[in-house]
């Protein structure tokens, strides 16, 4: 059986969209999946970039090209009332989901990405939080230092492996970003020749050309 870590923050809309296809995507091949909830805003940090909605441009496309996958994978979709919103309450709720040490179920992550982006409500209204929170029957405290230290701890990991953005699903010590990235997931564990070590080395090895120092 494939063991499979996907990495994710339920502020990107991408990480929703990948989350219900990933069932569909793996089809056939016996995995078991591993959610593993981070900061985003952690791994922009870390790498120096703007999140997609920080840019007024590109956050017109990434809603545009959000709206346009969605239906083609006929996923209901309704972003929130604002965006981009602090996930924090969201990523901590999903951690006290479970015990020390263990990560949330495929169903607490499913109720909180649902939460976020079908309706088209705020996601973070105080009074839909506690329902949210009511609903998941939560085993610890969600303001608990335990619960913020496993959030920052679960973020340095995903930077120490050296993901950049979500969803990144994780697997064989390989990483695959995006939507996009699970067909060539399903390649991979499926044994596809294309994947093997030297190509795949090869094809990430740094071309150094020019570099902005501004």
């Amino acid at each position: 059986m494939k063991e499979l870590r996907f990495w994710f923050d339920p502020i990107s809309p991408y990480a929703y969209l990948a989350f219900e296809r990933l069932p569909a995507a793996l089809e056939g091949i016996s995995h078991v999946v591993e959610y593993r909830p981070l900061l985003f805003a952690g791994l922009l940090k870390h790498w120096g970039q703007k999140g997609p909605a920080e840019i007024e441009p590109k956050r017109a496309w990434t809603f545009r090209h959000v709206d346009w996958t969605a239906r083609q994978f006929g996923i209901p979709l309704q972003v929130p009332r604002a965006h981009p919103f602090n996930p924090l309450a969201l990523l901590r709720l999903l951690i006290a989901t479970e015990a020390e040490g263990a990560a949330p179920n495929r169903h607490a992550c499913e109720r909180v990405l649902h939460h976020a982006w079908r309706g088209g409500a705020d996601a973070v209204d105080a009074e839909r939080l506690a329902a949210l929170a009511q609903s998941l029957a939560l085993r610890r405290d969600p303001a608990s230092d335990s619960v913020k230290q496993a959030l920052r701890a679960s973020t340095d990991e995903a930077v120490a492996l050296g993901i950049f953005g979500v969803p990144t699903v994780e697997v064989g010590g390989r990483l695959f970003w995006g939507v996009e990235g699970l067909p060539m997931v399903a390649q991979y564990l499926r044994g596809d020749a294309g994947f093997d070590e030297a190509g795949w080395q090869e094809a990430g090895r740094a071309r150094p050309g020019i570099q902005r120092t501004a």
